[in-house]
Formats: C-alpha cells, sequence, structure tokens
C-alpha cells in the first residue's frame, strides 16, 4: 500500500481467497484493505496514538439517513457528553480533495451537528470548524488534541 501523509503504524494483515485483509481494533474484525480503508486505519491511528482521542469515543462507518438514503460516515468522534464532536471523511490517496468531497460532509453535518470536520485522502488533510451562522468553513491549522 502506499505511503501516507500520516505516521507509519503496524496494522495486522492477512491473506483469504486472493485478498489482503486488515485488522480494525475498532470492529474488532479483519476488513478488507482498500485504498480508503488503509487511509482509515492510519488515520484512526493518529486520533488515537497522536491526538490522545479515546478508543470508546469513535465510531468507525457509523450509519446515518439523508433524503432516505442510508449513508455513513467514515469517522466519527463523539465527545465524552455523547454529542457528535467530529465527522472524518476519508478518501483513497488516488482521489483528489474537492469541494464534493466538502459538500458530501457537510451534508453529513446537517444531520449530525458536529463541531469540526476533517477530509483526508491520507496525503492532504483539511481540518476545519463549521462556522453554522455564517454557512463557512473556518479551516484550522491542525486537528485539536483531545482534552
Amino acid at each position: 500500500m502506499q505511503k501516507l501523509n500520516l505516521p507509519a503504524y503496524k496494522f495486522k494483515l492477512k491473506s483469504n481467497e486472493n485478498k489482503t485483509l486488515i485488522f480494525d481494533k475498532l470492529r474488532k474484525k479483519y476488513v478488507v484493505l482498500t485504498p480508503e480503508e488503509w487511509v482509515r486505519q492510519h488515520f484512526v491511528e493518529f486520533l488515537i496514538q497522536e491526538k490522545k482521542y479515546p478508543v470508546s469515543l469513535i465510531a468507525l462507518e457509523k450509519q446515518l439517513t439523508i433524503n432516505n438514503r442510508k449513508k455513513r460516515t467514515d469517522i466519527l468522534i463523539f465527545s465524552a457528553d455523547g454529542t457528535h464532536n467530529i465527522i472524518v471523511e476519508c478518501k483513497a490517496p488516488s482521489i483528489k480533495i474537492s469541494q464534493d468531497t466538502f459538500d458530501q460532509i457537510a451534508r453529513y453535518n446537517l444531520k449530525l451537528n458536529a463541531n469540526y470536520l476533517i477530509v483526508t485522502n491520507g496525503l492532504e488533510h483539511y481540518f476545519c470548524k463549521l462556522d453554522v451562522e455564517n454557512e463557512a468553513f473556518i479551516f484550522l491549522e491542525e486537528i485539536p488534541d483531545y482534552k
């Protein structure tokens, strides 16, 4: 898999029916290792190891319904009080981050009302706070550490 613009982490990998699987410690199972999953697993480790977010506050592929269609957030981080704090949208490294990506995560946030939004393809990372009043993104230099 491609080297990302994130620290290198050790993962448990295995092969099954000509597919490579990666162990997802949050979901406690092996999942197919796609380029997007490679980014998701690295970003989760980054949140836990570098930013000190507790594993208990992180959910992967949380389902939500928007306009009668089922969608899934890649990573959803809760605050200690159970409210939605951060939504992370992961793309494969080959996918360029575009306005469509921000529109997608903004649609998710209309439902979830998180404080922060993160978009990453593993190479580029965008951290922003949503300014609801002015309907704008306030871009941040980095994601806040867990407090």
